[in-house]
């Protein structure tokens, strides 16, 4: 099930809620009982490294534009 984060405007509090999709919209009261939240946009961190090589070319020659090179003429 997603998490989503809220942040309460009363408090300041920031807090998550496991909950469906289909009532992500729907309003979340702050542990502290305050009504005024909002639900805040999320980041999604995916792991892998910015400097993994390129993939060698494959057998055969071709190694870009159209179909592998073949068809440009």
């Amino acid at each position: 099930m997603p998490r989503y984060e809220y942040r309460c405007r009363t408090c300041g509090d920031t807090f998550e809620i496991s909950r469906p999709m289909a009532e992500s919209s729907d309003p979340a009261a702050c542990p502290s009982g305050h009504g005024d939240t909002v639900k805040l946009l999320s980041t999604v961190a995916v792991g892998g490294s910015a400097s993994a090589p390129a993939p060698a070319p494959r057998a055969g020659g071709g190694g870009g534009g159209c179909c592998g090179g073949g068809c440009c003429g």
